[in-house]
């Protein structure tokens, strides 16, 4: 089991689903790259873009649908998966990350903590109160995003 931390950016709109037997589950995929300084020319160099299939699951994956957004920059932490595969027709190998946790990276941005707390009815529809409560935020907060947007100044302003 190799345990990684890798930081990126959120390249696809994060997918949430809970399986027949109750588990939450969310996914995206994730592009990182870094850069290196090189000394002698005094640049930036930007390195290959690593692609990564990042899986969460539970109360982490519902957390997460809620606040993670296409777009985002974040940090992450998790278990590494490399699996080769084939079709019949191609073959390649996939990476994926369960990741354990993740966040915003802050070096990039500002975001606000919320703590949640999970709470499970007997008679609980299935998508559960907690799902439905971060799909609305998800929603609410696309919606402050793009009002947002909409008012910054621009240049004919």
């Amino acid at each position: 089991m190799t345990q990684i931390s890798v930081s990126g950016l959120v390249a696809t709109t994060p997918r949430y689903l809970k399986t027949e037997e109750g588990l939450d589950i969310m996914s995206f995929r994730l592009a990182s790259s870094g850069s290196t300084y090189d000394k002698n020319r005094k640049v930036w160099k930007h390195n290959e873009t690593n692609w990564y299939t990042i899986l969460l699951y539970k109360q982490t994956a519902v957390n997460a649908y809620a606040s993670i957004h296409k777009g985002d920059r974040v940090l992450l932490a998790g278990v590494l998966k490399v699996r080769d595969w084939d079709n019949g027709e191609r073959s390649g190998t996939s990476i994926e990350i369960e990741a354990e946790t993740i966040g915003h990276d802050l070096s990039w941005g500002e975001s606000t903590f919320k703590r949640t707390v999970l709470v499970k009815e007997q008679d609980e529809p299935e998508d559960g109160l907690a799902v439905q409560l971060a799909k609305v935020e998800r929603e609410l907060s696309d919606l402050r995003q793009t009002l947002a947007e909409l008012s910054e100044p621009t240049e004919e302003n």
